[in-house]
């Protein structure tokens, strides 16, 4: 008997939760529905993907896409078209834009701006403040909510909750992980004279290590203390990566491509364009977060996609803004780590697909599974390319990686069974639909 789907992926080899394996795929109303040798099949759609291995479609949690009110910088459609054309599926987009994300309005206005213009899935996180802490049971469980991302420490945008009463007041009403971003705001505004006026180099010095680590141990004692999960985005220093390994029943970890990739030496090659919150520290640092990962204490890649322009950027330091592109770069850098040996493909794929789903709920994404969506992204792990600033689609068009060659190459992005990027090429655009989380909490 021969069955028919809308569309067989033929001859790839699939990575998945169960091993790395040759295994035909068939999707049906947007889900899998079958795994195995689907050679007597039929499809209105047949993508051959002999020579590729097909991934779990990747999950970015972090993304700042500055829509609405820094449309200068990027937008929904934009910030997806560069998420598509690097393979992302999915996104978590962040609250600090302007208006703020904070309440129930502001969020079913993202989802309005995102209908029929976001190429990916998506998700918004809602900006955990003091005034708004007595929502947040309702606010975290609205269609479309990541969850609950508070600010610790100042970074882009006008939401802070430096203090620890507000903290435990908004981590009281949690029931979902919520996500911070931490860094000792008390720490930072008594060290700003170690900012050096044209020096970025310095930014590290200002934003040191033990602000990080301050943050992330207040933080730690007040989940406790409240009975909270929590999950302490792009963590940058040793410190906090062996503190964190006696807490992992109640924080989950983020580690960045940028935090594992450069380093302090190359503010001389980059300047403000390396500057970021918290910022890209020296190469002992970033060895400490690779073994983070290599012991299993970091849980995910998140790329804190966090765009600028070019002039913003180019203000000399500290006039200039912290942040850089990262969504379209996130697969093809760490695809990149895997070809060199630093990180095994199976470990990826369980940092940008299955992890995401298992940390924050995720209903039907994260697996190549029956009844999931069907969601992939298709690489060649063999393929070279030289990344450039002419080839990111993020409105501001550059990226710290430009003329980095890497080895792994994202070829085909594909979301409930529509292929949304082909070769470079955006073939099916504004097909985003807002991701769906397990409603048990």
């Amino acid at each position: 008997m021969t069955s028919t789907y809308d569309l067989i992926i033929r001859g790839g080899t699939v990575v998945n939760q169960d091993g790395v394996g040759a295994r035909d795929i068939g999707v049906a109303g947007g889900k899998i529905v079958a795994l195995g040798d689907l050679a007597h099949a039929d499809a209105g759609e047949v993508i051959d993907a002999a020579g590729l291995h097909v991934l779990p479609g990747v999950i970015d949690s972090q993304v700042h896409f500055r829509e609405p009110g820094a449309e200068h910088k990027e937008d929904l459609e934009t910030g997806s078209r560069g998420a598509v054309l690097g393979g992302v599926t999915a996104v978590f987009e962040m609250p600090n834009t302007n208006p703020l994300t904070t309440n129930a309005e502001a969020l079913a206005d993202k989802l309005a701006r995102a209908r029929g213009r976001m190429h990916c899935d998506h998700a918004f996180w809602v900006g955990g403040t003091h005034d708004n802490a007595d929502l947040i049971p309702e606010l975290e469980r609205l269609p479309g909510a990541a969850g609950i991302k508070v600010f610790m420490g100042s970074s882009t945008g006008d939401l802070l909750v430096e203090d620890d009463e507000g903290v435990r007041k908004i981590l009281r009403k949690t029931r979902r992980r919520a996500a911070f971003h931490s860094e000792d705001e008390f720490r930072l505004r008594q060290r700003m004279g170690e900012r050096i006026a044209g020096d970025p180099s310095s930014h590290p010095v200002w934003r040191d290590s033990e602000a990080a680590l301050i943050s992330t141990k207040r933080l730690v004692d007040i989940a406790r203390q409240t009975g909270a999960l929590i999950h302490v985005l792009h963590i940058s220093t040793a410190e906090e990566m062996a503190f964190l390994v006696a807490h992992k029943d109640i924080a989950s970890v983020e580690v960045t491509p940028h935090h594992l990739t450069l380093c302090a030496d190359d503010y001389a090659r980059l300047g403000t364009y390396l500057q970021m919150n918290p910022p890209v520290r020296d190469a002992a640092h970033r060895q400490a977060l690779w073994e983070g990962v290599a012991n299993g204490v970091a849980d995910i890649f998140g790329s804190d996609h966090a765009p600028h322009t070019r002039a913003e950027k180019d203000a000399p330091y500290p006039d200039s803004p912290s942040g850089m592109t990262g969504v379209q770069t996130l697969v093809p850098i760490m695809l990149d780590h895997v070809a060199g040996g630093r990180l095994s493909l199976a470990r990826f794929v369980d940092m940008t697909s299955a992890g995401p789903a298992r940390l924050f709920g995720i209903a039907g994404k994260g697996r190549i599974a029956a009844g999931y969506d069907a969601d992939f992204t298709l690489v060649d792990l063999k393929r070279k390319e030289t990344i450039s600033n002419s080839s990111i689609g993020a409105r501001c068009g550059w990226t710290p990686y430009d003329g980095v060659s890497v080895t792994g190459w994202p070829v085909s992005t594909i979301i409930r069974g529509v292929a949304v990027m082909r070769e470079g090429e955006i073939i099916a655009a504004g097909t985003g639909e807002p991701v769906r989380f397990h409603a048990s909490l």
